[in-house]
């Protein structure tokens, strides 16, 4: 099951650099054939195998002999990594209904990297696909309330996770006139919220999204890759912490009132 896992990870992955080229592009999402981004040479079945194909090819387009990005086989191990891990951590067992939730929780993570991949390189975050992914988050909170004893607690504890996730940067959106973070980071708030949880999982989110971008900046101003003036995609940050979220939240925050608090 972990080879199989890993390996859905890695075609999900090499989905994902298509996925983010196609939104770039405005092409359909899946029935735009994948090309050559350089000659735009459509590509064969043999070009599109994950890492292994980057690795044959050197790193060239077999058609005009240009550079392939490293992000490609990057992207694919990345995705690839995350499923695995998401399978071996996922906090609940996976029988019955948390099945269901474990697969659209993959579904939603392929949708998150894709986010993520496209803000860090055009700092944008498409809305289209944000809103397919709510659906998803929607999907898994319909499938836990159902599933739950406590479907009224459950179910406010999604809506107070939603809106913690969205309200936070509504707040800031509004107060900074949109100096600060863009509107496609609120709806990304409200998308991850949903996915938290619940209103502690959110605040959560929200801490360790920024102590993540802290570190990240101060490093990178250290090495003067990025200025005091610069600006950076938070969008990568929030998603890396909605995966630490999702796997080792409860364990985090048990271990918080433990230690912290003396419980």
């Amino acid at each position: 099951m972990v080879v199989a896992i890993f390996i859905i990870g890695l075609s999900l992955g090499s989905f994902v650099n298509a996925l983010v080229w196609r939104l770039h592009e405005k092409k359909d999402w899946i029935k735009a054939r994948s090309q050559c981004v350089n000659c735009h040479h459509e590509l064969a079945a043999i070009d599109l195998i994950p890492i292994i194909s980057w690795i044959i090819l050197r790193g060239r387009c077999r058609y005009c002999q240009k550079p392939i990005s490293i992000q490609y086989p990057i992207v694919e191990l990345i995705t690839a990594v995350l499923f695995l891990l998401s399978y071996i951590y996922w906090p609940v067992a996976l029988n019955g209904w948390h099945i269901a939730v474990f697969i659209f929780w993959l579904a939603a993570l392929t949708g998150l990297i894709a986010l993520a991949v496209y803000d860090l390189r055009w700092m944008l975050l498409p809305t289209r696909l944000i809103y397919v992914l709510m659906v998803f988050g929607l999907i898994m909170a319909i499938i836990n309330i159902v599933g739950s004893t406590n479907r009224l607690g459950v179910s406010l504890g999604y809506l107070e996770g939603a809106l913690i996730g969205g309200g936070i940067f509504y707040i800031i959106f509004q107060i900074s006139k949109g100096k600060w973070i863009g509107g496609g980071d609120v709806r990304l708030g409200f998308l991850l919220g949903l996915l938290a949880s619940t209103a502690l999982r959110s605040f959560l989110l929200i801490f360790i999204a920024s102590i993540i971008g802290t570190i990240v900046s101060i490093v990178l101003m250290s090495v003067s890759k990025l200025k005091r003036t610069s600006l950076i995609p938070f969008g990568p940050f929030l998603i890396i912490s909605i995966v630490i979220v999702q796997l080792a939240g409860a364990d985090i925050i048990k271990l918080y009132t433990r230690v912290l608090l003396g419980n």
